[in-house]
């Protein structure tokens, strides 16, 4: 056993596969049953850890926070997964989808979706509404979604009908405005595992269902609408829901199960799929049909929001539309466990904008439809540069979703003004931790702003030259 007074190092520079007996404090003051724990790969002799190479878990055990978080994120997830546990103990739930549903990816086209159905009657409709997630702790966010039981049933994208029976339950589930009281029967008790994902936002338990059934169900008179127009393109329903005020995250669930688009073209879509495509779809369109048609904005600006180990900073340039997104994920976060410096990505577009998907995916187009949203509230056009600097408290992912609310929080907190590039780059220098010589070299806008010569240059020195011949 390795001993901690021999610091650090010896744990950066190999690969630890140890053997632990499975009365190690850490595990066995937290988990009595075996059963609860099936996902540690406990059995009668041992538990079996492996950790990759430079992980501190083995030599922590939740208690010395030795990978800087302020909180051990392995013991959040097993306290939620215990909690839930205890309360699903049953091949049988009936309780209120909020209403949720969930499309997965794996085995595409042939896929698992289904209902969420927590073991709780009333109004849950918070546990599946990331708008009104913000100022949550993340306990809060993490127990929403893990009180959320995953329904699956197998059905082909393409030919979603097949499956009539369960299929039509659910999509009654996604068009509903409300909660939905639903009685499922599952083959067999509810799997002990639920997902953290940098996507999608942290599900629950799963299992495939035997017997579905719905009540109360309150359809949304214009997704319901969308759906009932077999001749209206899936971009347009998307748009028009949209501009109609209708949640993002309801239009992207509705898009997920089939809902929108030309009668014969419908096509369930995987949910981190579906979540894209809607926040992309509608920032197109706005930038295309609304921002770009309006004057530039004559002043530098800068917005800014902190959540949960988050610093988010949007930068408006005096200029046409331009948009870069910029990540900076410290050591010990999600995107950067094992490394030693802080890792850093960007990707952008100009002004004619994109053919190519992100390279940071699903975030970039989030980010994209709150500064979009922001301009054309403001009737200007301008360039972007947003950032957002991830601190190892934030100690585990909940989805794109927390992306496209900050940046909608810090438009909606007001920002500051500058005349001057220098200045607002001096204030938002102050405002993070990474240096700016670090912001520059990861960001293609900030070299173009600070180190291009421009053509106008010469064309203002070439008029100036004409005048003054003219003088002479």
């Amino acid at each position: 056993m390795l001993k901690a007074g021999k610091g650090l190092k010896q744990f950066h520079n190999r690969k630890i596969f140890k053997k632990v007996k499975r009365r190690i404090p850490w595990i066995g003051h937290i988990i009595n049953d075996e059963k609860t724990a099936g996902d540690l790969n406990i059995d009668h002799n041992r538990v079996v850890v492996q950790t990759q190479e430079g992980s501190l878990c083995l030599a922590c055990r939740g208690s010395r926070m030795l990978c800087g978080k302020p909180r051990c994120p392995g013991l959040l997830k097993l306290h939620s997964f215990i909690k839930i546990k205890n309360q699903v103990d049953s091949d049988h739930i009936v309780g209120s989808s909020p209403p949720g549903i969930f499309v997965g990816k794996i085995g595409y086209p042939h896929v698992y979706a289904g209902p969420f159905v927590p073991p709780v009657l009333g109004d849950t409709s918070v546990f599946d509404a990331p708008e009104q997630w913000l100022g949550r702790t993340v306990d809060e966010i993490v127990s929403f979604r893990t009180n959320l039981i995953r329904g699956k049933f197998r059905v082909n994208v393409k030919k979603p009908f097949e499956n009539e029976r369960f299929l039509r339950d659910t999509l009654e589930i996604a068009l509903s405005k409300a909660p939905v009281d639903t009685e499922v029967t599952f083959r067999k008790k509810p799997s002990g595992k639920f997902l953290l994902d940098g996507t999608l936002q942290p599900m629950g338990p799963s299992a495939l269902l035997k017997k579905m059934e719905v009540r109360n169900t309150k359809t949304d008179s214009r997704i319901e609408k969308a759906y009932g127009d077999n001749d209206l393109k899936a971009e347009e329903a998307v748009l028009d829901l949209y501009l109609n005020g209708v949640p993002v995250t309801k239009i992207q669930r509705g898009f997920s199960f089939g809902a929108f688009g030309l009668k014969k073209r419908r096509r369930i879509v995987p949910t981190r799929w579906s979540i894209t495509a809607v926040d992309s779809t509608i920032s197109r369109r706005l930038i295309e049909d609304e921002i770009k048609r309006k004057e530039s904005i004559n002043e530098y600006r800068a917005y800014e929001f902190n959540y949960l180990g988050n610093r988010f900073v949007v930068l408006l340039t005096h200029s046409s539309w331009k948009y870069e997104w910029i990540e900076a994920w410290y050591p010990g976060t999600t995107w950067n466990p094992q490394g030693r410096s802080i890792a850093m990505g960007s990707d952008w577009e100009g002004y004619k904008g994109r053919t190519t998907y992100a390279s940071l995916g699903g975030c970039y187009y989030s980010v994209r439809l709150a500064v979009a949203e922001f301009l054309v509230k403001e009737n200007r056009q301008a360039g972007i540069i947003a950032r957002r600097e991830i601190h190892p408290s934030f100690i585990i992912p909940l989805g794109v979703w927390i992306n496209r609310e900050c940046a909608r929080e810090a438009f909606r907190h007001g920002g500051r003004k500058f005349d001057t590039l220098q200045e607002s780059m001096a204030y938002i220098n102050s405002r993070f931790t990474i240096r700016l010589e670090e912001w520059i070299k990861a960001s293609a806008l900030l070299k173009d702003i600070l180190y291009q010569e421009k053509i106008t240059k010469y064309l203002e020195g070439s008029h100036r030259k004409d005048a003054d011949n003219r003088v002479t």
